[in-house]
């Protein structure tokens, strides 16, 4: 009997849960109190049971109870002892508070901060902010559009977010009802100076605009269809900067002279993509070259890539809970394993897509599969098995 040369002894799941620091968690758990009425399921049990949930795409609280007293050998080897009936888990999800497992997130994306960035260069402090909306089967958070015919809707949450462009992870989250306005995100950021935030028209707000502005932040963003503008001065555009796409480059203010509203003195870019769109950028960087401001602003599509691939390969289309603490729990857990398949992803070298890392953990969960190993080199146990096939027949034929 052949032996795999991926052979481990621990399974998939031991070697996922252990780039979770238990100190971390300890940490997370002593500033919030939130072991203070638990005896035995704790935040560090709680947590491992959504992992499982995330890792095996559980749709119900029966199929993450029943699968994990079925795996109950194999899970105390990953140091779960304590199994929770349905009604306990359900308890804890609604009453335990969901902001543990959001401290429990960000204390892990610092402790892993290091590996996480493609690269640490110029656009360390470029910000992408973009928000996704997930729809929920019934009315918990208040959905966003139009009532049906018979006056029902459906609910639905907003999670806002930013994200560092080298990262494609978020750096800063903030969950809301899906009917509210993007532009509340911007009151939870707290950016650095000499940073760069990047963002589509949704976000227009022209006092922020002008913080950030006061605060040494660079914003670029594209113009509402309902903007008015008073143009101030028309910048030269050179032969160059035409066969690149750039059309105008100007001086503008933004906002009707007659309200009292702010106003907001920007630069206005018309520019023509490769793909024959047009595009109106507006920023408070006076100084870049136009292609440059129309480069940035296209990093953009990283934060949409980033929506698609929670969406896809976590459960996030059926939740666990009928609260609102209870699907943030799950957000927030589906976000930190996400983080560790991106940790087990940078720390392998061969190039792998996300969604076939997911694929194989969630095939061999719980196989003692030397994760780093198998993905490193998938072939070498094909290979070697048909050396010696070939060996065996040689011998025969001898």
């Amino acid at each position: 009997m052949n032996k795999s040369i991926h052979f481990t002894g621990q399974p998939t799941f031991s070697q996922l849960i252990k780039l979770i620091p238990k100190d971390l968690v300890r940490a997370c758990t002593l500033a919030s109190r939130t072991d203070q009425y638990y005896k035995r399921f704790n935040t560090w049990h709680h947590l491992m049971t959504m992992m499982f949930s995330c890792y095996g795409h559980c749709h119900s609280l029966r199929e993450v109870v029943t699968g994990m007293r079925a795996l109950e050998g194999r899970l105390q080897n990953c140091g779960i002892n304590y199994f929770p009936a349905r009604s306990t888990f359900s308890e804890a999800n609604a009453k335990r508070d969901s902001k543990v497992f959001e401290d429990i997130y960000f204390s892990l994306k610092k402790h892993w901060d290091n590996l996480l960035p493609d690269s640490r260069t110029k656009n360390d402090q470029l910000y992408i902010i973009d928000s996704t909306t997930i729809k929920l089967f019934q009315e918990i958070f208040k959905g966003s559009g139009c009532s049906k015919a018979d006056g029902r809707r459906k609910g639905g949450l907003k999670v806002h977010m930013a994200v560092h462009s080298d990262q494609a992870l978020p750096s800063i989250v903030h969950i809301s009802q899906a009917a509210c306005n993007d532009v509340i995100f911007t009151k939870y950021m707290n950016l650095p100076k000499g940073s760069t935030v990047v963002m589509d028209r949704g976000y227009r707000n022209y006092q922020q605009y002008n913080n950030w502005t006061d605060q040494n932040v660079r914003w670029i963003t594209r113009t509402h269809p309902n903007t008015y503008l008073e143009i101030l001065e028309s910048l030269n555009v050179s032969s160059q900067q035409q066969d690149q796409g750039i059309q105008k480059d100007e001086r503008v203010k933004l906002g009707f002279p007659t309200k009292k509203i702010s106003k907001v003195n920007c630069r206005l870019i018309n520019y023509d993509a490769p793909n024959g769109k047009h595009f109106q950028f507006i920023t408070n960087d006076f100084e870049s070259e136009p292609l440059v401001i129309a480069q940035l602003y296209k990093k953009r599509w990283s934060i949409e890539l980033l929506f698609k691939r929670l969406k896809q390969n976590m459960p996030l289309q059926y939740f666990l809970g009928d609260n609102q603490n209870a699907i943030r729990i799950q957000i927030w857990c589906a976000l930190i394993a996400d983080l560790l398949l991106q940790v087990v992803r940078k720390q392998v070298k061969r190039k792998w897509a996300f969604s076939n890392i997911v694929s194989i953990v969630r095939l061999h969960l719980f196989n003692y599969l030397d994760l780093y190993s198998f993905l490193e080199n998938p072939e070498r146990a094909s290979i070697q098995l048909i050396s010696k096939q070939q060996q065996l027949n040689l011998n025969l034929s001898g």
